[in-house]
């Protein structure tokens, strides 16, 4: 059975990469270690804004669907979530330990995978 999509963690879209329909650009999240997670792929995968190119300004606010696997408090520390998400980054991980407040629930406009 595929995953169920229901979370998304919040990504910076730093850059346009390749034209394509729709266009390929570049997002980065830091997991909560401060680790700098890159992933290269379809617009609509980060966000419902297809007009992503070029000429657009960067950064822009995105998102990667997720589905959260733990969530855990650290005594005196920061609430924290293990999290799967729908692409691999660059360095092939899907796997990522994030910030609680990095993840929010998934609603009816988020972007829609077409893989």
């Amino acid at each position: 059975m595929p995953p169920v999509w229901k979370e998304k963690v919040q990504v910076e879209i730093v850059r346009f990469v390749e034209e394509c329909q729709p266009n390929i650009v570049e997002a980065r999240f830091s997991d909560s270690e401060g680790r700098c997670h890159t992933f290269v792929d379809k617009s609509a995968i980060f966000s419902t804004d297809w007009s992503l190119d070029e000429a657009t300004k960067y950064p822009q606010p995105g998102v990667i669907r997720c589905q959260i696997l733990a969530r855990w408090q650290v005594p005196a520390g920061p609430e924290l979530v293990r999290v799967t998400t729908e692409v691999e980054s660059t360095e092939g991980l899907s796997e990522f330990v994030v910030l609680a407040n990095q993840v929010s629930p998934s609603d009816s406009h988020a972007p829609a995978s077409s893989r």
